[in-house]
């Protein structure tokens, strides 16, 4: 596997001159202000988080770092007006309804960017899984989406929330990621506790994944090119699940992981999702699998 700090992507493409606003600086959102700081050459950062205690980690990684509730559209609506782009890479805590976290933020933005004439571009991070269960048929951005379950259903929302924001003057980019993984979201981390037990089904069910960095470095090719519209941001290999078990057992010497075919799967999203048009648009994937070696 890639290792992450083997392969630094400081180099960067958006415009100096760009003042970003990170919506949301957890995971990906540190990760996007970190690379900025690292290149020297990128947008002016504003890192925001809804907890005080962080101030200081994120003075530290970007230009300003402000604590911005998201129930706060006057503090909201005074930010958007500093800057001319934003970002939005926001997760649910754990007990949080999505919709108290996803749909009231793609709220609160459409609400305080009522009369902006500033933000120029806003680009989101949702999720492959607003598909649906696609019998493990390929998809692309021009399938209809079919969302299963509360929280796809939610994202489903906020993407049509924030897409509703489009303006001749303003661009709206929603990227679909796969699932994360990268610097200590190893994959032996992220599956041991399946290690040694049986799961549902018969593991041929597809799985999209995507690189930590290859988000953040989509991100900012997206702010460089100005993206509009919807784009898939995973890698270039949907492999089956039980492929993708056994590789990690292998690799992280982890109890086998066995499959009942008589069991079904309870996943509520099953679909290769191809990258064919972000790579069209001229982006090159840091990591082509999530197996990589």
């Amino acid at each position: 596997m890639t290792s992450s700090s083997s392969r630094p992507i400081y180099f960067t493409t958006a415009s100096p001159q760009t003042k970003l606003l990170i919506l949301g600086c957890g995971y990906v959102g540190s990760a996007l202000a970190r690379h900025y700081q690292a290149s020297q050459t990128g947008p002016q950062v504003t890192a925001t988080t809804t907890t005080p205690e962080r101030l200081g980690e994120l003075d530290a990684i970007a230009n300003q770092a402000v604590v911005l509730p998201i129930s706060d559209i006057a503090q909201l609506k005074a930010q958007l007006q500093q800057h001319s782009h934003l970002v939005i890479s926001i997760g649910a805590k754990r007990g949080t309804p999505y919709a108290d976290t996803y749909l009231k933020m793609a709220q609160a933005v459409s609400q305080a960017l009522e009369g902006n004439n500033s933000i120029q571009q806003i680009i989101y991070t949702s999720s492959y899984s607003v598909y649906g269960d696609c019998q493990s048929e390929w998809v692309t951005e021009t399938t209809e989406i079919n969302p299963q379950g509360d929280n796809p259903k939610v994202l489903a929302q906020t993407e049509t929330e924030l897409l509703s924001l489009t303006t001749p003057n303003r661009s709206v980019c929603i990227f679909r990621l796969g699932g994360i993984h990268g610097p200590s979201r190893e994959l032996g981390r992220i599956f041991s506790f399946a290690a040694g037990k049986t799961r549902p089904g018969d593991g041929s069910d597809a799985s999209n994944w995507v690189h930590r960095d290859d988000i953040v470095s989509a991100i900012d090719f997206a702010l460089a090119q100005g993206f509009n519209g919807t784009y898939n941001l995973v890698n270039n290999d949907p492999i089956p699940s039980k492929k993708l078990l056994d590789w990690v057992c292998d690799r992280y010497d982890l109890a086998p992981i066995t499959w009942d075919p008589s069991q079904t799967s309870k996943r509520p999203y099953n679909a290769k999702v191809s990258n064919q048009k972000l790579r069209d648009a001229g982006y090159t994937f840091l990591h082509n699998s999530v197996i990589e070696d």
